[in-house]
């Protein structure tokens, strides 16, 4: 089965999966913002089917600008409950597949901190996994370990 999604839907699902990880990268921005955002993109970039598709095409449209974290987090954080809602509407196996990608880029992303996560990190991280988990009336339960690991 084929799913297609309106240009549109593909530009919301980029906006929120890299932007999980610009956000990420924005809250480390005291350690090595370059190496979460390093791993966290390769994971998107090695996602499959039909999401894998989408996030692989060229990102154009995507704003990711934001003079500050909050101004980035008020434009990421309603596009990956979008996404959510959007899949779960048109696609539920790619809801699954999406949810999963996005999870993985964090856990990536999170990996890259000696120690594991900074408070602020682990912050963001539950953040996004929050907005990944509002577009559902039965949100997933997902923690943040302190070696860095997204359950």
């Amino acid at each position: 089965m084929s799913v297609t999604f309106s240009d549109q839907d593909k530009l919301t699902m980029r906006t929120a999966a890299y932007g999980a990880v610009t956000l990420l990268a924005a809250a480390g921005a005291s350690g090595s913002p370059h190496k979460i955002a390093t791993a966290g993109s390769i994971a998107l970039a090695s996602a499959t089917g039909p999401i894998g598709h989408v996030l692989a095409e060229k990102r154009t449209g995507v704003n990711l600008n934001g003079k500050t974290v909050a101004d980035l987090a008020d434009h990421v954080l309603p596009a990956l409950t979008a996404a959510m809602s959007l899949l779960r509407k048109q696609a539920p196996a790619e809801a699954d597949n999406f949810h999963n990608t996005v999870l993985v880029a964090l856990e990536a992303a999170t990996r890259t901190q000696p120690g594991g996560p900074s408070p602020t990190v682990a912050e963001m991280t539950r953040k996004i996994i929050g907005a990944l988990g509002a577009a559902s009336a039965t949100p997933r339960a997902t923690v943040v370990d302190n070696g860095g690991s997204v359950a």
